[in-house]
């Protein structure tokens, strides 16, 4: 897995779906003027949550996002940003987001403490699954939110108390795995390849918390696990 975004502490499910105006500037107003809507009936991406390929748009489309891997000057550059690896190109959001579901590449999401606080949001964990992302690195998770996650199939995992991206040294052209048995609250190891070939094992809590989010995760989200269940009966 690749890394989307290396993100801090505090990220909101506006940070991961906004609900504000369309500019007509955004993946979501390009893709709304090629459908030929025109600009004063874009309305706020909160409108469009019945049609994915607006919404999905939205994903980490706020433009006070801080992605840690995109910095100028030594300071990082504050909106819906991303830098594709390996080449390092920095791009917007949604551009990196097409490029890595055109190379079939898995993603996950680096993040700090108290990730996806803020109102619920279905969207702020669609948009991260369909995008690509297959499990989400922090230091904590809000609750619904991660319970969201698994609705999704998305992993939550949690670093151990101390450790973190900036103690880790992420700079987000490392790759990533997840290596163990998947079980509620389990040690798993988060296997970090770096760029000149370095590997580290980092220790991290799988956060499936119950036997039933593993076997949502196991199928793929809660809709697969429903289709299961009605074709087992």
């Amino acid at each position: 897995m690749r890394p989307l975004a290396i993100l801090g502490d505090n990220i909101t499910t506006d940070h991961l779906s906004p609900s504000n105006a369309i500019l007509a500037s955004s993946a979501a107003g390009e893709y709304l003027t090629k459908m030929g809507v025109p600009e004063e009936d874009f309305n706020s991406y909160a409108t469009h949550r019945g049609d994915h390929l607006t919404a999905q748009r939205a994903t980490f489309a706020n433009p006070k996002l801080f992605n840690e891997m995109v910095k100028e000057n030594g300071q990082i550059k504050q909106g819906s940003l991303a830098r594709i690896e390996p080449e390092g190109k920095v791009t917007r959001m949604w551009e990196a987001i097409e490029t890595y579901m055109n190379r079939k590449q898995p993603l996950i999401v680096i993040a700090g403490a108290d990730y996806g606080q803020g109102s619920s949001r279905d969207w702020a964990a669609k948009g991260v699954r369909l995008a690509g992302v297959e499990a989400i690195v922090a230091e904590g998770f809000e609750r619904i939110h991660r319970t969201n996650l698994v609705g999704m199939g998305v992993l939550p995992l949690e670093f151990k108390p101390g450790v973190n991206r900036h103690s880790l040294a992420l700079d987000g052209t490392e790759l990533f795995d997840v290596v163990g048995e998947i079980k509620p609250g389990a040690d798993l190891a988060l296997v970090v390849t770096r760029q000149n070939g370095e590997k580290l094992d980092v220790a991290v809590t799988c956060r499936l918390d119950t036997a039933d989010e593993v076997h949502v995760y196991q199928a793929g989200g809660v809709l697969q696990r429903f289709a299961q269940d009605f074709l087992a009966q």
